[in-house]
């Protein structure tokens, strides 16, 4: 998790995520210069005998010590895998060739408990890295893959809690704090485990049905159809039913999210932007009615959930250096409360017999076993949630048992061995320095309730295995629970804060004027103070962790964390009625009015004391207006299944009739289908239409399937298929839009050459796909790479989007893809060659009349046989980064002129934005 807490350390919101091997910005220096001693750091973790005497020595040296560089293969196995045999094939012997000074260099290494060798680490320094050309060569490679997506930057203790969630198919899942998204990255991946495996036996079991013929499976997916036989997920016709949401606080921090894991092309994914402590219930559809009965409501219960929550990030400190010079006690004392809600709330999210997997990357007991105790402590201790022993889980992994004795340290640096300690110091001194210690942050104590197994926790040091520092606990649901309150739990004060407040506004003189003299004393005891507005639907969970907040013990000393907060929460405020025709009462001309009244005082207007009071007034209508940098996200919206554009793109790709119609929807106030498709789940669906209207921040949601362009040859689709929607589409496609590739130097072609010409005798130089090419219509086709045992073929397939123009081909690649894949396949990084360049060397002849006007923004000339046409348009986001335009998206203008092929488009500084590509 990310570091957070205290003023130098960040003031993110609760929920904010980004675990270790998260791309965090700190302030940059040079790691060997930074002075990497703290006394009051190393004496507290000394004290708390994490280790043994015999290795503290070995702890401390690999805490100061860079950390390695570690990375992980993304994806599915079957994508995964031969980038991984690149790596192991060509990169590592190049690199074990290397001595220096003598000695050999040591190559990358797999992590040796992560599954199939998925997970690598390199402890090379870079003074080496620096000096040898097989080194630059293997950057190479890790930056271009990166680029792509087939590589994660990640550290290695950041990939163990999706590991222990131990997700399967089918299974629902919520990351409460995702951001960055590098383990939202890994679950995902889970989620759809085994589904390209899936999908092609089904496929198989209906090619009678629909005389379709099915390309020949590659060894893995064949492996995989055999290990998904008995546990699969098939009730989609293998489509994975499961569901990811990954929600973080940060808006902006949300919108990293969906970038870092746009690559992975999941329908099976929702982003959302909440509070993680207060995070809302999801409606779901009601059931059926059955006669006699009304509709029962149902709410979405989760079966993992990762809470990898903000802490204060003491065990990143061999990557991030400031750890060392701004640790202090009060980091991890400001973020208890939080994190114990944020675990609370996970747990109340979570189905019956569900895990939830609780992560930080501190090495602190009060941000670990202390949080772990006190959530189970208030939601009915162990028969209502238990431990789960993680022992013989990843058994290559070495770790340390959880803390059951630690002692809490203070703001003022001294330690306390319990909380009796701190009451009766408070009773002869006060509260001075001891506001922030509550009583969940000792270890519980046997008499409060039954002990409470914190040796099942795991802790990962630095030491054991080169890594950074983690904590990670199971937890398991064994029933529904009901949260105790807060202040019940903590035991900070012995009276509820509302009786607190009344028994102290009872002691106040009221002057013999019972309304104003109440009014008065609950002004000076508790001044009246707005509430972020509450969504509809918020959990009772939600409401208590903001009604039982400690006050008593609390208000004392204002908390570091809250500053920034108490700001935020100033522009929250509840309205109050700005103009009163009559004067208020004596004594109350400060008071602020509450408009609308609260429920309570709506009912106490009747009684006697209050019945000189005026009548509150109606506001004024004010016309609402959208806030500087407020969000605005586009709502989700889905098709019709027997939409006109629908039934196009079913009949141009002959896509099978069991590929459902009823997921496809469009992110637009119209709800019309006017550039982009988007392709979702079914649970997804039904989460966006049942929860519209009812205050659920969604940011993202489905793949783009389709994107629409116009066409300049009658019956062509204008709907293209998306890079994004192609692993979901392309098995379902019929044959009159696929095209077979078998031949390595084909696919190289297509790789280097862009806008190869097919007219005239070019088809001649496209190998075995010339004559299809020729011979098919114009419109977006499926490239399929089959794999074949010859010395020119295939050892895995491929799938690639392919396009046909009036006189040439393309693959509808970026260039960045195109690089990657030649230097994979061909260990080659030959420069592209656009031939449509060519053709825009002479200047064309003009058979029809040319337009006298210039070129406006947004207009395009199409080259067609006949001549150059006028047309307007805006250039693709796909299409702008396969022909390298930089800063081309939906949203955004295109600078200058871009020449393609013939019949293709040019565009010139579109204004308009709309997203559509011409004459392609």
């Amino acid at each position: 998790m990310g570091r957070r807490g205290g003023k130098r350390f960040g003031n993110r919101k609760a929920g904010g995520g980004g675990g270790g091997g998260g791309n965090q910005r700190t302030q940059r220096a040079d790691y060997e210069q930074v002075p990497k001693n703290n006394k009051l750091f190393e004496d507290y973790y000394n004290d708390l005998n994490l280790v043994d005497d015999a290795e503290r020595d070995d702890f401390w040296t690999a805490l100061r010590r860079d950390l390695p560089n570690s990375f992980r293969f993304t994806g599915s196995k079957g994508h995964a895998l031969p980038v991984l045999q690149q790596l192991k094939e060509h990169y590592i012997p190049e690199i074990t060739s290397i001595t220096n000074n003598g000695e050999p260099v040591d190559p990358p290494t797999s992590i040796p408990w992560f599954p199939d060798q998925m997970a690598w680490q390199m402890t090379t320094s870079k003074n080496v890295v620096r000096r040898f050309p097989p080194f630059a060569s293997f950057q190479k490679f890790l930056v271009s893959e990166t680029t792509v997506g087939n590589i994660s930057r990640q550290e290695v203790v950041s990939m163990i809690p999706p590991l222990l969630m131990d997700v399967k198919p089918g299974m629902t899942v919520l990351d409460l704090c995702a951001a960055p998204g590098s383990k939202a990255a890994q679950l995902i991946e889970m989620v759809h485990g085994g589904e390209e495996a899936r999908t092609r036996k089904v496929l198989r079991q209906i090619k009678t049905e629909e005389g379709r013929d099915l390309s020949p499976d590659g060894e893995e997916i064949a492996q995989e159809i055999h290990d998904e036989e008995k546990t699969g997920d098939w009730s989609d016709d293998g489509r994975t039913t499961g569901l990811l949401i990954a929600n973080d606080a940060d808006y902006k921090r949300a919108h990293l999210l969906i970038h870092q894991m746009k690559r992975l092309n999941s329908p099976n994914l929702i982003v959302t932007n909440h509070d993680a402590t207060l995070y809302p219930s999801i409606k779901l559809p009601s059931k059926q009615k059955v006669e006699g009965h009304p509709l029962q409501s149902r709410w979405l219960k989760f079966d993992r959930v990762l809470a990898d929550v903000p802490c204060s990030g003491d065990g990143t400190c061999r990557k991030n250096v400031n750890v060392w010079k701004d640790w202090n006690p009060g980091n991890a004392l400001g973020l208890f409360t939080t994190q114990v809600r944020i675990l609370i709330r996970a747990l109340q999210l979570l189905k019956v017999g569900g895990r939830v997997v609780y992560s930080t990357c501190s090495m602190n007991p009060i941000e670990n076993e202390a949080v772990i105790a006190s959530a189970i402590e208030r939601c009915g201790g162990l028969p209502h949630v238990d431990l789960v022993d993680c022992s013989r889980a990843l058994p290559e992994l070495k770790r340390r048992n959880g803390l059951n004795r630690w002692k809490v340290i203070d703001k003022q640096g001294k330690k306390w061995e319990s909380w009796s300690d701190v009451e009766e110091a408070r009773s002869k001194s006060g509260s001075d320095g001891l506001g922030k210690l509550i009583e969940g942050m000792f270890p519980p104590t046997s008499k409060s309730h039954e002990m409470i197994p914190l040796d099942r926790c795991m802790r990962v040091y630095g030491h054991l295995q080169d890594t950074g520092a983690f904590f990670i606990t199971v937890l398991e649901k064994k029933t529904e629970i009901k949260a105790k309150p807060e202040a019940e739990s903590t035991k900070t004060e012995s009276k509820p804060p509302i009786m607190a407040i009344v028994d102290e506004i009872e002691a106040q003189p009221t002057n013999g004027n019972h309304s104003a003299g109440l009014n008065r004393a609950l002004d000076e005891i508790a001044p009246p103070q707005g509430h972020a507005g509450e969504e509809e639907g918020q959990s009772a969970a939600a409401r208590q962790n903001r009604e039982n907040a400690p006050t008593e013990a609390i208000t004392t000393q204002k908390h570091e964390l809250d500053d920034a907060a108490d700001a935020e929460m100033s522009s929250k405020r509840i309205k109050f009625r700005e103009e009163v025709d009559e004067a208020a009462p004596r004594g109350e001309e400060d008071r602020q009015v509450h408009w609308p009244p609260p429920p309570g005082a709506v009912l106490d207007i009747t009684r006697p004391e209050f019945a000189s009071l005026p009548k509150p007034a109606p506001p004024k209508p004010q016309q609402q207006k959208k806030k500087p940098n407020q969000p605005y996200e586009e709502p989700f919206i889905y098709l019709d299944p027997n939409h006109e554009a629908l039934e196009s793109i079913y009949t141009f790709y002959q896509l099978a009739a069991r590929f459902p119609k009823s997921r496809f929807m469009v992110r637009n106030a119209t709800g019309n289908p006017v550039k982009t498709i988007y392709y979702t789940s079914s649970l997804a669906r039904d989460i966006l239409i049942e929860n519209q209207g009812r205050g659920l921040k969604f940011v993202h949601c489905g793949i783009k399937m389709f994107v629409k362009q116009d066409v300049q040859k009658e019956g062509t689709c204008p709907w293209r298929v998306q890079t994004d929607g192609l692993p979901t589409l392309e098995a379902w496609v019929g044959e009159d839009r696929v095209v077979r590739l078998w031949s390595r130097k084909t696919l190289r072609k297509l790789l280097v050459e862009m806008f190869p010409k097919v007219s005239g005798d070019g088809w001649q130089d496209l190998g075995e796909i010339g004559e299809r090419v020729r011979d098919m219509g114009m419109g977006c086709s499926v490239l399929r790479v089959e794999k074949s045992d010859g010395e020119d073929g295939f050892s895995e397939r491929m799938v690639l989007p392919l396009w046909r123009s009036a006189a040439s081909l393309n693959l509808m690649l970026p260039k960045e893809d195109r690089k990657a894949m030649l230097l994979r396949i061909y260990n080659d990084d030959t420069p592209l060659m656009d031939h449509s360049k060519d053709r825009f060397k002479a200047e064309p002849t003009i058979s029809e009349p040319v337009p006298k006007s210039p070129l406006s923004n947004g207009d395009a000339f199409v080259d067609t046989s006949e001549g150059l046409e006028q047309v307007g348009g805006a250039l693709d986001e796909d299409v702008g980064e396969m022909l390298g335009v930089e800063g081309v998206s939906e949203d955004e203008e295109v600078e200058g002129g871009v020449r393609l092929g013939d019949g293709d488009a040019m565009v010139l500084d579109p204004g308009d934005g709309d997203g559509t590509v011409r004459g392609l």
